[in-house]
């Protein structure tokens, strides 16, 4: 239970999906995906990103 708390947390707190692999030591980012609670939220898929990024005009 701790360690899914650890990697949920990080990852609930931006954390990138590649430090928290390499902090909880999973040799697949899969097995680390599968604790991403927010991964369906469209607001961090990368397009959304990218086009508010552009729309900010920097």
């Amino acid at each position: 239970m701790l360690r899914h708390t650890f990697v949920t947390t990080m990852l609930d707190a931006g954390v990138s999906l590649r430090d928290v692999q390499i902090a909880a030591r999973h040799a697949d980012p899969r097995t680390t995906m599968r604790y991403d609670r927010a991964r369906k939220n469209p607001d961090r898929h990368a397009n959304y990103i990218l086009a508010a990024f552009m729309a900010s005009g920097t």
